[in-house]
C-alpha cells in the first residue's frame, strides 16, 4: 500500500514537472507590473483595455497604428507608474515630438515636463533620444520609448546606450506603429529590450538556419510561404511546428492595434480617408553608355549611379507636383536632392543632417504651424512620430526600405485626417525593380500584422493552457 501511494506521489510529480517543462518551452513571459491606479477620462474603451494591460505587464511593447493614441497610451502607463513606485518616468521620443507629448499630458491633466538637459521638473520627464547622455538611469522607475522602432536609425554607440538605460529600469514600455514589419530579428530585439528572451535565443528556439549558423546577422524579408512557415532572407525562417508558439510567444509581451475593430471595438471615428498613389516615371537625359537602352538598376552599384545620373529630373518632376497651394512634404533621401529642391520650390524649407537639434525642432514646428508651405527632409529624419494632419500632399523618392515608405506616409495618412490624402512617387524606368520590392514588402507587412493581432486576439492561443496534458488532480485519499 505505502508503495502504491509512493508511486501515485511520483506520478503527480512528474506530470507537473512536465507541465512546467512544456511551460518553459512555450517561454510565454509573465507579469511585472501591478494594477492600474488611473485611467484618463476620456480614453477610448480599447485604449483603457491596452493601458491596463502595460500596467499590469510592467514589461511589453504596444505595436498601434497611427493616430490609435499612442502617447496618451503611453503617458497614462507613465502616470500609473510614477504613482505605483513614487519615483519618475523618461519617456523617449524622436525630435520635435517632445513637445507634442507634452501638449497632449496638459490636455488629459497629466503632468510632464519637457528637458533638454537633464531637468527634472516632474515626475514624467520628456525627452528626445538625442539627449540621453543627460540622464542617470537610477532617477527613474520605468522608461518609455516612443516609436521604438527608430532606434535601428542610430548608431551603434547611441542604440546600445539607450538599450542599456532601459534595461536596467525595473517598469519598460515600447511603443511603435509598425512591428517589425519586415523583420522579425527585430521583435527579438525588443524582447531583450524588455527583458524577456533575447534575439539570438529567439532564433535558436523558433527559427531554422538554413546555412547552419544561428548568427545575429542575415536579411529579414518575407520571401515564400511553404508548409504553413513564413521565410525570409537566405539565413533564417520560422521553423513549421514552432509557428503557433512563436506568435503566442510575441503575443506573451506585446499587444498589437491597427484599428479598434482588432480588439473587438467598433471603428467610429477611427477610418482612415482615401490615399491616392500615383506613380511617376523620369527618364534620364544623360545615356548610360553601357547600355543600348535603359535598363532596370541590378545591385546598388547600379541603382546609385542612376540615382545621381537623374537628381535633375526627378527634382523637377517634384518640384512641378508641388506647384499649387497647399503643404507639402517633399521626401528625400541624398543631400543633393534636398538642396536642389530647396532652390527650386518657393517658400520651402529643407531639414537636413547638418542641422543641430533645435533648428531641426524649430523648422518642424513653424511647418505645423504654416510658417512655410513645402518641407524637404529624409524619412530617416523626419518619419517618426511626428503627426502633420494639416498636410495632404507629399511628394516621394522611393528606396527599398518599406518602412520608411510607411513612416513617411502615414505623417499625413493617419486617424483624424479629414482630407485625401495624396502621394505622388518618382522614379526612374530603371527602379521598377525599388517599386516592385517596395509592393512585395507592403503586402508581406500585412500578413505579419494580420497573423499579430489573429493570435493576439485569439483567447485560445493567448491563455496560457497545455493542450497537451490533462489537469492532475490529487486524489482525496492521500
Amino acid at each position: 500500500m505505502n508503495q502504491t501511494i509512493s508511486t501515485q506521489h511520483a506520478n503527480i510529480k512528474e506530470a507537473k514537472s512536465y507541465s512546467g517543462f512544456l511551460a518553459a518551452k512555450r517561454q510565454l513571459t509573465g507579469n511585472f507590473g501591478f494594477e492600474p491606479l488611473f485611467m484618463p477620462e476620456g480614453a477610448f474603451p480599447f485604449q483603457r483595455d491596452l493601458i491596463e494591460w502595460a500596467v499590469r505587464k510592467g514589461r511589453g511593447a504596444m505595436f498601434a497604428d497611427c493616430g490609435m493614441g499612442k502617447t496618451l497610451m503611453q503617458l497614462a502607463w507613465a502616470e500609473n507608474v510614477a504613482a505605483y513606485s513614487g519615483g519618475r518616468v523618461l519617456i523617449l521620443t524622436p525630435l520635435s515630438v517632445s513637445h507634442q507629448t507634452v501638449a497632449e499630458a496638459d490636455k488629459f491633466g497629466i503632468e510632464a515636463s519637457r528637458s533638454d538637459k537633464g531637468e527634472l521638473k516632474s515626475q514624467i520627464v520628456v525627452a528626445n533620444y538625442e539627449r540621453l547622455h543627460y540622464f542617470n538611469p537610477d532617477d527613474f522607475s520605468g522608461v518609455v520609448c516612443d516609436e521604438s522602432s527608430i532606434l535601428k536609425n542610430f548608431d551603434g554607440a547611441t542604440k546600445s546606450a539607450i538599450t542599456e538605460f532601459m534595461r536596467t529600469r525595473k517598469y519598460r514600455l515600447l511603443c511603435t506603429a509598425t512591428a517589425a514589419p519586415n523583420d522579425f530579428i527585430e521583435l527579438g530585439t525588443s524582447s531583450e529590450a524588455l527583458g524577456h528572451m533575447g534575439h539570438i535565443s529567439m532564433l535558436q528556439r523558433f527559427f531554422k538556419a538554413v546555412n547552419g549558423s544561428y548568427a545575429s546577422g542575415g536579411g529579414a524579408t518575407q520571401r515564400t510561404r511553404f508548409t504553413g512557415s513564413e521565410s525570409f532572407g537566405s539565413n533564417f525562417y520560422l521553423k513549421p511546428h514552432a509557428e503557433r508558439d512563436f506568435w503566442r510567444w510575441v503575443c506573451s509581451w506585446s499587444r498589437a492595434i491597427r484599428k479598434p475593430s482588432d480588439m473587438g471595438y467598433d471603428d467610429g471615428k477611427f477610418k482612415l480617408p482615401e490615399l491616392i498613389t500615383r506613380q511617376h516615371l523620369v527618364k534620364a537625359r544623360s545615356h548610360n553608355p553601357e547600355f543600348l537602352f535603359e535598363m532596370p538598376a541590378v545591385g546598388l552599384a547600379e541603382q546609385r549611379n542612376e540615382l545621381a545620373r537623374t537628381v535633375n529630373e526627378r527634382c523637377e518632376e517634384a518640384a512641378r507636383l508641388s506647384d499649387h497651394d497647399e503643404s507639402v512634404v517633399c521626401w528625400v533621401n541624398r543631400n543633393a536632392e534636398g538642396d536642389l529642391l530647396t532652390k527650386l520650390i518657393p517658400n520651402a524649407e529643407q531639414v537636413s543632417g547638418s542641422d543641430t537639434d533645435e533648428q531641426k525642432e524649430d523648422k518642424f514646428r513653424a511647418f505645423e504651424r504654416g510658417e512655410f508651405r513645402v518641407l524637404v527632409t529624409k524619412p530617416t529624419i523626419a518619419g517618426f512620430g511626428l503627426n502633420w494632419q494639416h498636410c495632404h500632399r507629399q511628394t516621394f523618392f522611393p528606396s527599398h526600405s518599406f518602412e520608411q515608405w510607411y513612416q513617411a506616409i502615414r505623417r499625413s495618412w493617419r486617424f483624424g485626417q479629414t482630407r485625401t490624402v495624396e502621394v505622388d512617387v518618382i522614379a526612374t524606368e530603371g527602379q521598377s525593380r525599388v517599386l516592385s520590392n517596395l509592393e512585395r514588402k507592403a503586402q508581406a507587412a500585412e500578413s505579419m500584422f494580420s497573423q499579430l493581432v489573429g493570435y493576439m486576439n485569439n483567447e485560445l492561443l493567448i491563455e496560457e493552457k497545455n493542450t497537451h496534458t490533462t489537469e492532475q488532480i490529487r486524489p482525496s485519499w492521500l
